[in-house]
């Protein structure tokens, strides 16, 4: 299907964004919405020109890699998200009371614990570096966070030793064991397709030239006067070819017998130069559809009577 393919989804995602924007662009009040959205799609466009790399036999094989790599670390991130909220999660509950503002819980019990995973340290666990004008006492500052349970000395009152060794524990899994294991799937992964990187990029070429075999030849705006073609040749020439050829009483498919039975056809140039490229391609399949039974011993006569071509 169509959409199975993942540039193909790319594609649509692309334009359907570009006429979001642009529609917004188009109201003032919307102006600044359609910007980002034009932005977002900016970042769509420049991913999809990863496709041409498929043509090359060194980065071709990369982006398999890289897709693969990417269904891995889909999956990779259910485990971590286990990890994540649960440090987070209890975090949040020893240090803050009572937090009732839903993009701070957010940013405490999962923000602040999935950056730890890259080197963030935070200094609310630890009661040296508590600065109380950092945070508000009740939160109602909407750009501070809400400051922790304090004790008679204006101190946070949580035990400091249970969240230190808390975060030992959560960066010495997180940190430690599940990125070495993440790297550990991306070295199969790699190892996996570097040893067949010749017959992938055979394939890829393969699909590549497939598809642009497929499409029309012309670039926008001249792409219309294709998809006209196409559409003659599907709705109306077709449905000439396969009248006259069961109009025929001989199996064979003559171009003359359509333009008898049409006069029509010989009379406009474009359908005529239509009907002869579509009774070629007939005449082509036709005869693709009998080397396999034939066989290569047989005589070309029997081919050249099937198809209708004259000896």
């Amino acid at each position: 299907m169509y959409i199975n393919d993942l540039w193909n989804i790319l594609d649509v995602l692309s334009i359907v964004l570009f006429i979001i924007g642009l529609g917004f662009r188009l109201d003032d009040t919307l102006f600044y919405a359609g910007k980002i959205v034009l932005c977002i799609d900016f970042m769509v466009f420049c991913l999809r020109l990863m496709a041409i790399f498929t043509i090359s036999r060194t980065l071709g094989p990369k982006i398999i890699i890289v897709k693969r790599m990417m269904l891995d670390m889909f999956f990779f991130m259910f485990l971590l998200s286990i990890w994540v909220v649960a440090y987070g999660v209890a975090k949040q509950g020893i240090l803050i009371h009572n937090e009732d503002r839903l993009g701070w819980i957010l940013r405490g019990a999962v923000y602040e614990p999935y950056l730890t995973i890259f080197g963030d340290v935070p200094k609310n666990i630890d009661n040296t570096e508590f600065d109380i004008s950092a945070c508000s006492m009740n939160g109602s500052d909407p750009l501070k966070p809400k400051c922790p349970v304090l004790n008679e000395d204006e101190m946070p009152a949580f035990p400091e030793w249970l969240t230190i060794i808390m975060l030992c524990v959560y960066l010495l899994f997180a940190n430690i064991l599940l990125l070495n294991l993440l790297i550990a799937i991306f070295n199969f992964t790699f190892q996996e397709v570097q040893d067949n990187t010749d017959r992938i990029w055979k394939f890829q070429r393969y699909e590549l030239i497939k598809e642009y075999h497929s499409r029309p030849a012309a670039p926008p705006p001249f792409i219309l006067l294709s998809h006209l073609y196409m559409f003659l040749r599907n709705s109306v020439v077709e449905t000439i070819v396969a009248t006259a050829a069961l109009g025929s009483t001989d199996k064979r498919v003559h171009f003359s017998h359509v333009v008898s039975e049409y006069p029509s056809v010989a009379h406009c140039p474009l359908l005529y130069l239509i009907a002869l490229c579509f009774m070629k391609r007939v005449h082509w399949l036709c005869f693709k559809s009998l080397v396999p039974k034939v066989g290569v011993g047989t005589p070309r006569g029997v081919a050249r009577h099937w198809v209708g071509v004259p000896r």
